[in-house]
């Protein structure tokens, strides 16, 4: 049988990177979709490049839409960055760094590109547990969009095919996140978490996603690669 093609949303972080390992374990023929939206992590964009050419996709494109036009968040406007917050603050309310509606738009961004290629199958890294309480990476949000996917396009509209929005990490500690990356081959020394990096992509070690990573990895036992602008953690 021939394999399926696939969209996958690739930030250039943990989580993303390993859903495509996933994606391809599954069999899939993945075709990467970052998005420069206008974040301060930009140095996503250059772990996003190298893990695809990691990992071999298909294709990927970069697409570029600023959403530093309607601001409205840490990571697209002049707003500080949270950091050193608690484990129970990360998972408590919604905090400054999420970004108005992005998971839409950029799941959105991916379903325009899986009907030109005919896929039938979007991946998506996000995850409900180890999370800092983002409304669009709730299973709700997830199963809502799958329903507008079908009945909003043409491809689904004329009963040719049945999309499906895949979210293999959702119910995922970060610590089986990645055990189940390293199981699967994924070089996180060649991603970036940080909210706010450096030039060089060396993360801060403070951010909620910076701690979170953190987390993971000690709880794995294993040695943290990524770079960090001072020794932190398990980080170098």
């Amino acid at each position: 049988m021939q394999p399926l093609p696939a969209v996958v949303l690739l930030s250039g972080g943990l989580d993303s990177s390993t859903t495509l390992a996933i994606a391809h374990r599954k069999g899939f023929v993945a075709h990467a979709l970052t998005v420069r939206y206008g974040q301060r992590h930009a140095a996503e964009l250059e772990a996003a490049r190298r893990v695809a050419a990691a990992l071999g996709v298909a294709d990927h494109k970069i697409v570029d839409l600023d959403l530093r036009a309607f601001g409205g968040s840490a990571l697209t406007a002049d707003v500080p960055v949270p950091k050193h917050r608690a484990d129970d603050e990360i998972g408590r309310g919604i905090p400054v760094t999420y970004v108005p509606a992005r998971n839409t738009i950029l799941l959105s961004l991916a379903l325009a590109w899986a009907e030109v290629l005919g896929a039938w199958d979007v991946f998506l890294g996000v995850n409900a547990l180890d999370y800092s309480g983002y409304p669009d990476c709730r299973p709700e949000f997830i199963e809502a969009f799958e329903r507008l996917a079908n009945l909003g396009t043409k491809a689904g509209v004329e009963g040719h095919g049945r999309f499906a929005v895949h979210t293999p990490l959702i119910r995922m500690s970060k610590r089986e996140i990645l055990r189940t990356g390293l199981d699967l081959g994924v070089n996180y020394a060649l991603t970036v978490s940080c909210y706010d990096p450096d030039e060089t992509g060396a993360g801060c070690g403070a951010c909620d996603a910076c701690r979170l990573r953190l987390k993971g990895f000690a709880e794995l036992g294993v040695a943290d690669p990524a770079r960090y602008r001072t020794s932190v953690g398990t980080g170098r």
